[in-house]
């Protein structure tokens, strides 16, 4: 009976090193969530999300392989270079950034694509309160480095496009010529430095 408990002891210990989780946090410094929208149809307008938190945890501090992301992005934090635009863009026309502060991103799946460095990611994308899935493709920046200061380091670009109205975006000034003012397709790309805890 002794063995019997000895070896579901063991095995009770092995599974949870099996499932226990590395854990990584975004460097604030070294990440932002960034977009791009085209303009009159003939130009862009770039802007970014400089306070964005985000973790990642993933089975070993090697692999992103499974790797569970969860971000949230600080929507009054917009930059557009342009305070004006800013200010506009926080509004009910666009974000509505007072009764919705905050986006968040939630992967659901996260896995290795058929290069190497590559990665799929389909998130639960929310903004304005509306949550829908937004497939990634991720680069992984330079592999997994220790810093001068003896940190571990790893580097990644998430790039999507989504389509501003499923998010209840609504702004919808045209042109004459019935062109949108600000065009319905919005690139989305989340640069993040992830340290390990």
């Amino acid at each position: 009976m002794n063995r019997f408990f000895q070896f579901l002891a063991v095995a009770v210990l092995m599974v949870n090193v099996a499932v226990a989780q590395v854990k990584w946090s975004a460097d604030p410094g070294h990440t932002n969530a960034r977009f791009d929208v085209k303009h009159l149809g003939i130009s862009f307008v770039d802007g970014q999300f400089t306070k964005v938190e985000g973790t990642v945890e993933t089975a070993t501090a090697t692999s992103f392989n499974n790797a569970k992301v969860n971000f949230s992005i600080d929507v009054n934090s917009i930059d557009t270079r342009i305070e004006a635009r800013d200010n506009h863009l926080k509004t009910d026309d666009f974000f509505a950034a007072e009764k919705f502060p905050k986006m968040t991103l939630k992967s659901v799946t996260f896995k290795n694509a058929k290069v190497k460095g590559k990665y799929i990611m389909v998130a639960d994308l929310t903004i304005r309160d509306v949550t829908k899935k937004v497939t990634f493709d991720v680069t992984q920046n330079g592999g997994v480095i220790t810093d001068p200061w003896g940190k571990t380091r790893a580097g990644f670009t998430a790039k999507a496009k989504i389509n501003r109205h499923d998010f209840g975006i609504k702004y919808n000034d045209k042109l004459p010529s019935g062109v949108e003012a600000v065009a319905s397709d919005v690139d989305i790309i989340v640069n993040t430095e992830l340290v390990l805890n």
